[in-house]
């Protein structure tokens, strides 16, 4: 009996690590990231408060704050936060799909999490049309991927569950979507149904959403729409019509961000390639005067107009979405940490409202639900994760089909512009990572003078080649860069 009490002891102390290993580390992950992704929105909308104060106060005050803010966040990005630009759900994407251990240590660093999380700050106390949710998603798995160091023997299947599991609960803590995670993870970061979530995934996002639940409360993003009994007899043609204008939109908005160097002058693209910060101060000078052309309502991530239409307390003007469009890519071409879901939600939801001109006799908040799926589906080329979010941050069950149609529509119009855009701005961060320095050179012999000098002479010349190719490659590269830092 007495030799038999440690070897119980053993195996449940060995029962426990293994426990531990499969399900605890992801419980205590998905904690963290839902914590962090409150506490993130409440920096955020804090922020956004402080900057729409000093407008209100001082109309004039962006076209300063805004071109600094937007030379300053460029300047750190590029100085210190390299992989933290844009969105950061390619950055996830590209990890993914690669080696997760070299190119997480790369994306998904604790330097890169405080970047995403600083910078972002920054830039939406200048007043930036950015959301904080793509960031979200990058900071989750970020927090999620440097877990695997409590693992003895961390591998790749080990580092790629731990990404796409904190990714996930960081869509589903932001927006508190659990079942829109859990799509976003096969649909969009997977991009394959074979990769199913497992009950380890399924549970992270679960427990980051209900971290998220316990400090915010019960509520649903945009609140709850009344969509009556009987749906109006023209439902069929608004949802066909509605598709195919936010169709358009989100696919000519992939295209300007995918084809920079197609649109923007070649004067302005070299300002990119040599003087980032000042390419970026001028971008920040054109949101600012957007803003103040538009009343103000451009500024930050959009979620206040949206939800005031929704709720019928907001008025705006028709050229709202295309202001808001104008303003979104210029906060995109510097390349400013910042997400896209919630501005293309802001975006849908002004459509909605202009088709309301046309579709008069329909309720307003089931057009702006329409157009708020159409024009994120567009974007992102995700119909079955827009279609989720829109119908979870509503709370409209009534309107899934209708929901459903438009996203499908509005994505395979989108298409016919541009490919799915994170997909296309991830592969940047496939290129292939630096290789070792090569081993020293044996020492070459020595020749006969003659024929060193000749050699010398053709070695002088191959350098004088390869020095104008290096020349007109650098010219090129500095044409092309607009192009590759737009995430």
């Amino acid at each position: 009996m007495p030799r038999a009490q440690p070897l119980l002891s053993s195996g449940i102390l060995r029962r426990g690590k293994r426990l531990w290993r499969q399900y605890g580390i992801f419980w205590l992950g998905a904690i963290a990231v839902g914590l962090v992704a409150v506490l993130y929105a409440r920096l955020i909308d804090w922020g956004y408060d402080e900057f729409r104060a000093v407008q209100r106060e001082h109309v004039w005050a962006p076209l300063i704050i805004t071109p600094a803010v937007a030379a300053l966040a460029v300047w750190l990005t590029r100085k210190f936060f390299r992989g933290a630009e844009g969105s950061g759900i390619p950055q996830v994407i590209a990890t993914l799909h690669a080696k997760p251990g070299e190119y997480g240590a790369r994306l998904l660093s604790f330097r890169i999490l405080l970047g995403k999380i600083a910078v972002s700050f920054l830039a939406i106390l200048g007043g930036f049309t950015i959301g904080r949710e793509g960031p979200t998603v990058q900071v989750g798995a970020a927090l999620m991927f440097n877990l695997r160091r409590l693992y003895p023997r961390s591998n790749a299947l080990i580092e790629r569950q731990l990404v796409l599991a904190g990714a996930a609960a960081g869509l589903s803590a932001a927006f508190n979507t659990p079942l829109a995670g859990i799509v976003f993870a096969i649909e969009e970061l997977t991009r394959s149904f074979e990769a199913r979530a497992s009950g380890v995934l399924i549970t992270a996002i679960i427990i980051a959403g209900v971290i998220a639940l316990g400090l915010n409360g019960n509520y649903t993003y945009f609140g709850t729409i009344q969509i009556g009994a009987h749906f109006p007899n023209l439902l069929a043609l608004a949802v066909l019509l509605t598709a195919i204008v936010t169709g358009i939109a989100g696919g000519v908005f992939g295209w300007l961000l995918l084809n920079t160097a197609r649109w923007i002058p070649a004067p302005l693209r070299r300002l990119h390639g040599e003087r980032p910060v000042v390419f970026a101060a001028l971008c920040g000078l054109v949101i600012a005067v957007v803003g103040i052309v538009s009343g103000g309502t451009t500024f930050g991530s959009g979620y206040a107009e949206a939800r005031g239409l929704l709720d019928g307390h907001e008025q705006l003007s028709v050229f709202y979405p295309f202001l808001k469009m104008i303003s979104m890519v210029g906060s995109y071409l510097p390349g400013i940490p910042g997400g896209i879901f919630a501005p293309s939600l802001s975006i849908g939801a002004g459509f909605g409202n202009l088709l309301h001109m046309v579709f008069g006799s329909m309720q307003l908040p089931m057009l702006i639900a329409l157009a708020m799926v159409g024009y994120l589906a567009a974007v992102t080329q995700s119909p079955i994760t827009s279609f989720v979010i829109v119908m979870e941050m509503i709370n409209g069950h009534a309107l899934v089909i209708s929901l459903m149609a438009t996203a499908l529509i509005a994505s395979r119009v989108s298409r016919m512009f541009a490919p799915a855009l994170y997909e296309a701005l991830s592969e940047r961060y496939l290129a292939p990572l630096p290789r070792p320095a090569p081993a020293p050179v044996p020492e070459v012999p020595e020749v006969d003078a003659p024929e060193a000098a000749a050699e010398a002479s053709g070695a002088e010349g191959s350098g004088e080649a390869s020095g104008d190719a290096s020349a007109d490659a650098s010219i090129n590269a500095a044409g092309e860069a607009p192009g590759k830092h737009t995430d």
